[in-house]
């Protein structure tokens, strides 16, 4: 592996850990003496994402962490909390087994776990998602969201 920092063309892996995202792997180079560190994930085939309008594209972590990342600005979620959410919705769309899916398939997870992971994330998402024009259908949704709430703390008691 190529150094990031120096540009060599190898460097020594001094240690290797496995969790649920992949292989980590710190490293080190012999030049520059900089260390950094590695993730080797295996490269799954994901199904082609159908848009609205009928293209279709690959789908992107990269492009889902993204609009994660936008929705749950300055709130108190941990980059790995967001992680673990688009392996989530990556693990589900890989099991449907389809070549294709619509991107509403997606969406609808994404919101789905918004709803359970942060509540101000949530209405942040669906004001996009969900197309949430004006305050009213913003209040119509938070009103729904907080009677949700509110039926579920009840049957807690």
């Amino acid at each position: 592996m190529q150094c990031p920092y120096c540009g060599a063309p190898r460097t020594h892996v001094i240690a290797t850990d496995h969790d649920a995202r992949g292989i980590r792997r710190r490293r080190e180079c012999p030049q520059c003496r900089q260390r950094f560190t590695t993730l080797e994930r295996a490269v799954l085939t994901t199904p082609l994402v159908i848009k609205r309008d009928g293209r279709r594209e690959e789908f992107s972590r990269e492009k889902l962490l993204a609009g994660l990342r936008t929705a749950c600005a300055r709130r108190p979620i941990s980059a790995d909390a967001l992680e673990r959410l688009a392996d989530r919705v990556e693990d589900y769309i890989r099991q449907t087994g389809r070549t294709e899916v619509p991107s509403k398939m997606i969406g609808d997870r994404v919101i789905a776990e918004l709803r359970e992971l942060d509540p101000v994330s949530y209405i942040r998402y669906a004001i996009v998602y969900l197309g949430l024009e004006d305050l009213a259908a913003v209040r119509a949704e938070i009103n729904r969201l907080l009677e949700g709430e509110s039926s579920s703390s009840r049957d807690l008691g």
